[in-house]
């Protein structure tokens, strides 16, 4: 492909070379650099590609796209852009033939929500016979493909390199999470979202490799209404005005507010032992009942954000109703059937601000007892394991304190530091350090209207310790466990 068509869509100052030349692969891994390609010096957290710049151009490399000049051949293409990051996206778009032309394209932001519902919106589209690519926290959906996830939102190349892929396989849209990493690095430009999603922002991801404080925060996460058509807005976000400023979209709201374009009105809990979930009417906009399997008040706002966007699709109110009854996330409040007498879940609660939104949604049910099973992650802030600990603690009935990813820590260390959240509390606990014989202690000890929770795991299939990760999903040990006590009887 021709490195003039790669930054037709570019503002850029070539440095030394010609731009009319060949380009064999785009690169941005100095370890993949091969004869003819593009090599993009990217300065990351680890490594800057500036560095690199005289190793690919000895391994062929033809063009580089540099922020600052660098010293290399004169045969060697050097490109000068603001931003290598915000290059990349544009030239990895040229590079797969901008699918995102051939898509319709909904991308989903906020702090919480937005993997359930992709999943929803998934589900709603699929119900109406649209062909649906996903790519989210989880893992990234193509056809019948399912590729598990590094990062919420890949880099601009993958997501092309996905878009290209979805394209072929005969996809008509793509829902995607995006994270506010992705958008603070770019990883979101080259092309302009159909449907762009804030669903809500609270204080997170706020850190020395993440975001310096909310604000910037709060401004990344509002980078996607800068970049989409359509912004469908939570309205109810005590921030909905700040997230609002300087959107180049049209806008829709959403929420219980009467000021919103879409509402949620006369809203109940449904359910008994062994299923929970949540019922109400859509009103404005549209105008129908849903009821849904999935318990809590968020479950409301992730449901009617998925209706928000399917309406542009025009999906008829009964495949709206009908698949939104059936959507399941693996991970995200995953109800697994044990027994008739009490309710047990996976959720994917692994900080304190998620586990006391899950537990406070759990205990409006008026459970018999709420039990939480959980475990802390090795080489991680131990503040987090105090407040989990806490939240717990003063939340849940009973507390089963068990291991998770350990990493390098020993795992009783790291569940000596939840009992000191837990010493701020009057919450009973036990500690079981081994994930499946917990597990099996609370399935043994169960209660007629219990509701028990696994949090931590979520979606997760193993469990990392000094470096190597081994396969454990809590899905197959609860089948062994009541394999095992069927052998018993």
């Amino acid at each position: 492909m021709n490195l003039s068509y790669l930054l037709e869509r570019l503002a850029y100052s070539c440095l030394q070379g010609s731009t009319d030349r060949e380009v064999t692969a785009v690169v941005y891994d100095s370890r993949k650099a091969t004869e003819g390609c593009l090599f993009l010096c990217i300065r990351g957290a680890v490594a800057d590609g500036h560095t690199f710049a005289s190793e690919v151009a000895a391994k062929g490399a033809g063009t580089l796209i540099v922020e600052e000049p660098v010293d290399v051949p004169e045969d060697v293409t050097v490109i000068l852009v603001e931003d290598t990051r915000y290059a990349m996206a544009f030239i990895s778009a040229a590079w797969f033939g901008h699918p995102a032309e051939r898509l319709k394209t909904i991308g989903i932001t906020g702090t919480k929500g937005k993997t359930t519902t992709t999943y929803m919106v998934k589900s709603i589209l699929e119900n109406a016979g649209y062909r649906v690519g996903l790519i989210g926290t989880i893992e990234a959906i193509i056809g019948e493909t399912r590729i598990p996830a590094n990062n919420t939102t890949p880099e601009s190349y993958v997501i092309q390199k996905y878009f290209r892929e979805m394209a072929d396989a005969g996809c008509d849209c793509v829902v995607m999470e995006v994270s506010s990493q992705g958008l603070m690095l770019h990883r979101t430009q080259g092309f302009v979202f159909d449907y762009g999603i804030f669903t809500n922002i609270e204080p997170d991801h706020i850190g020395p490799n993440e975001h310096r404080d909310f604000d910037h925060y709060l401004s990344c996460k509002a980078m996607l209404l800068k970049q989409c058509r359509v912004g469908i807005v939570n309205r109810d976000d005590e921030h909905f005005q700040r997230i609002l400023e300087g959107h180049t979209c049209q806008v829709e709201t959403y929420g219980f507010s009467p000021e919103a374009d879409l509402r949620a009105e006369d809203a109940r809990l449904v359910g008994g032992r062994g299923y929970l979930g949540i019922a109400y009417h859509v009103r404005g906009l549209l105008d129908f009942p849903v009821e849904i399997d999935i318990p809590g008040k968020f479950s409301i706002y992730n449901s009617l954000t998925a209706i928000a966007i399917c309406r542009h699709f025009h999906v008829s109110e009964e495949d709206m109703i009908r698949a939104l009854k059936v959507a399941r996330v693996k991970g995200r409040i995953e109800m697994v059937k044990v027994s008739d007498e009490f309710t047990l879940m996976i959720d994917y609660a692994h900080n304190a601000m998620a586990l006391e939104s899950l537990l406070g949604t759990l205990r409006e049910y008026h459970p018999h007892r709420l039990v939480c099973l959980f475990g802390c992650g090795g080489n991680r802030s131990r503040l987090r394991r105090y407040e989990m600990g806490e939240v717990s603690g003063r939340l849940a009935d009973l507390t089963v304190i068990t291991s998770d990813n350990p990493r390098y820590e020993e795992p009783q260390a790291i569940i000596d530091d939840i009992k000191t959240g837990m010493a701020k509390t009057d919450g009973k606990y036990v500690e079981i350090l081994d994930r499946k014989q917990a597990i099996a202690y609370v399935i043994h000890h169960g209660e007629p209207g219990d509701i028990i929770v696994l949090a931590g795991k979520g979606h997760e299939d193993y469990q990392e310790i000094r470096g190597k990760k081994y396969p454990m999903d809590e899905r197959v040990l609860i089948a062994e466990i009541l394999e095992e006590d069927k052998k018993k009887e």
